[in-house]
């Protein structure tokens, strides 16, 4: 399986469309963590699978999600309500409790990837808003195989960033 994840493009409708069409016949999911701004019934997300950010506004986004899809079982928030800014304890409570193999947020604006736990902890940075030493408006894709995590970072021009490529072996229960 493959999944394409995003985050904080703060009202840039047009880099989400773009991203869509160039990767729509590759990706089995495509995530947006929040913060887009846009109305949560845009016709984007009966695409992109969406949470509300602290600059979503509108009442109809979920601020918590579980997906599961035939490889993984899904959670995903945008990280406000989770302190994301001062680490994953809280967020690793609630995956926990969601019994989670992929955890996805945002919220930071910063690239994250880590394996803790036999859990894939995913934040795709912003494609608008960059923040912290990785200057990179970015997004991700995780390939989600039997035995590992591959995850591949991309800039806005759907290029791969240069040492953002991750495995991660996986636990199978």
């Amino acid at each position: 399986m493959k999944y394409l994840v995003v985050s904080d493009s703060h009202g840039d409708r047009n880099i989400l469309v773009d991203i869509l069409e160039k990767n729509q016949d590759s990706i089995d999911y495509f995530f947006h963590c929040g913060d887009s701004e846009l109305s949560s019934g845009d016709e984007l997300f009966q695409t992109y699978i969406s949470v509300g950010g602290n600059c979503d506004f509108d009442p109809g986004y979920q601020e918590r999600r579980i997906i599961q899809t035939p490889n993984d079982r899904i959670y995903m928030t945008h990280g406000h309500l989770s302190s994301v800014r001062f680490g994953l304890t809280q967020i690793s409570f609630e995956a926990q409790e969601a019994d989670a193999d992929i955890v996805l947020f945002g919220h930071t604006h910063m690239i994250g990837c880590e394996m803790v736990k036999n859990r894939l902890y995913l934040n795709p940075g912003s494609i608008s808003q960059p923040r912290g030493s990785i200057q990179v408006k970015s997004y991700a894709i995780i390939t989600s195989e039997d035995q590992q995590y591959h995850v591949q970072y991309y800039d806005r021009n759907h290029q791969p960033v240069s040492g953002l490529s991750f495995a991660f072996d996986r636990q199978v229960q």
